[in-house]
C-alpha cells in the first residue's frame, strides 16, 4: 500500500539496552531494505566513527547498502524536513526513517512532532514507538529511573534484550513486571540485535485502524487472570497479582482497562477527555480504544499521546456481534478513580 508517507519508528531505550547494535545491523546488513537512521544520541554510545565518519562536515552519510545515517544538528524537525526534500529532489533513496532517541529521552514529544507539524504529517507515517530493555540491569533502571518508567509505557512493541545473562525465571518476572505498565506491547526477548526486521517495522501501532483488525483480542480480552500470557493483563485496585517469584514492584508508570456494554453518549465522552488531557495529559503517555458510540453502527477507534489525543470510525459493528467500548490507558500516577467513574458518567 502506497500512501506515498515515509513510515517512521521510534528506537528508544535506556543505555547499554543494545539500541546501537540494532542499528548497527539496520545500517550495514544487506536487508534489501533502504533506511534512513536519524541519530540523536550523544555520548557513550555512539555509532561507532567506522560507521558515521564523525569529521566530515556532512550530517548525511550514505551507507554502501544504500541506507543513510544522520546526525541531528537542530531540531528533529527540520532533520526530517531536509531528509523528505531530498528524497523528493531524488539526492537521497530511502524507504523508511528510524529516529533513534537518547536514553534519557521520554520519546512523547518525538511522537507528537508526526502530529503536530502539518509538513512532517504530509511526509511521514510515525509507525510504532519501539523500547529496548535490558534484561540484566532493567529492574535497577526501573526502579531508579522515571524515564526508563516512561519509555515502557509509549512502546508499541518492547524488545528484552541480554536475557541470556539472567535466568528464565529472572526473565519471566521482569516480562510480567513490565505487562503491568503496558499491557498492550507485545514482548519479545531477543539476542543483541538480531530481532528479525519484520518484527521491527510495519507494526502500526499508530494506524489507527489497522491496529484493530490485527488484533482482535484487544477487544476481547479478558482481564488476565489465568490466562498465560496476561493478555490485557489488569487488576483492580488492591487486587493481588498471585504469581509465583513476583515480587511486587508498585511502578508509576501502570496502565488499567474501562470496559462497558453501554454506548457513550459522544458529546459528554468528548468533553470529559478534553478535561481529562488538560489536567493530566503530562501523565498520561498513551492511551486507546475502541468505543461503542450512540446513534452509530460503527466502531469508533481513538487513541493518543499526552494531550495529543485522535479518533477515526472504524469498521462497521458486524451483524451478531456484542457491541463493547474497550479503553486502555497507560500514565504515570493516573487516578484510576476518577477516570473510571468520569468514563461511567458519560455512558448514555
Amino acid at each position: 500500500m502506497t500512501t506515498g508517507l515515509i513510515p517512521a519508528t521510534i528506537l528508544t531505550g535506556f543505555l547499554g539496552s543494545g539500541k546501537t547494535t540494532l542499528l548497527k545491523r539496520v545500517l550495514t546488513e544487506a536487508h534489501g531494505q533502504k533506511i534512513a537512521v536519524i541519530e540523536n544520541e550523544f555520548g557513550e554510545e555512539n555509532i561507532d566513527n567506522d560507521i558515521l565518519v564523525a569529521d566530515t562536515g556532512e550530517q548525511i552519510i550514505q551507507m554502501n547498502n544504500g541506507c543513510v545515517c544522520c546526525t541531528i544538528r537542530e531540531d528533529l524537525r527540520s532533520t526530517l524536513s531536509d531528509l523528505a526534500e531530498k528524497r523528493r529532489k531524488g539526492e537521497l533513496d530511502f524507504e523508511r526513517v528510524v529516529i533513534e532517541t537518547t536514553g534519557l529521552a521520554d520519546p512523547g514529544p518525538v511522537a507528537q512532532t508526526f502530529f503536530m507539524d502539518d509538513e512532517i504529517a504530509e511526509s511521514y507515517l510515525l509507525d510504532s514507538i519501539l523500547t529496548l530493555v535490558d534484561a540484566k540491569h532493567a529492574d535497577g533502571q526501573l526502579d531508579t529511573r522515571q524515564e526508563a518508567r516512561r519509555q515502557v509505557g509509549f512502546a508499541d512493541q518492547i524488545f528484552i534484550s541480554k536475557s541470556d545473562l539472567v535466568t528464565p525465571d529472572d526473565v519471566n518476572e521482569l516480562m510480567h513486571r513490565l505487562k503491568h505498565m503496558n499491557p498492550r506491547a507485545p514482548q519479545r526477548a531477543v539476542h543483541f540485535g538480531e530481532a528479525p526486521l519484520a518484527e521491527v517495522f510495519d507494526l502500526k501501532g499508530f494506524n489507527l485502524n489497522a491496529k484493530l483488525d490485527l488484533d482482535p483480542e484487544f477487544l476481547h480480552a479478558d482481564d488476565g487472570h489465568g490466562d498465560h500470557d496476561h493478555a490485557g493483563h489488569d487488576h483492580g485496585p488492591g487486587e493481588r497479582c498471585d504469581h509465583p517469584h513476583h515480587h511486587a514492584h508498585d511502578d508509576d508508570v501502570k496502565s488499567f482497562v474501562f470496559r462497558s456494554q453501554r454506548a457513550f453518549n459522544p458529546a459528554k465522552l468528548e468533553d470529559f477527555l478534553g478535561a481529562i488531557v488538560q489536567v493530566y495529559g503530562p501523565k498520561m503517555l498513551r492511551y486507546k480504544g475502541v468505543l461503542h458510540m450512540k446513534g452509530s453502527d460503527r466502531k469508533v477507534i481513538f487513541q493518543g499521546v499526552h494531550q495529543l489525543m485522535g479518533s477515526d470510525l472504524g469498521p462497521k459493528w458486524a451483524p451478531g456481534e456484542e457491541k463493547l467500548s474497550k479503553m486502555v490507558f497507560i500514565g504515570i500516577d493516573l487516578p484510576r478513580d476518577v477516570l473510571m467513574q468520569g468514563l461511567e458518567q458519560c455512558l448514555a
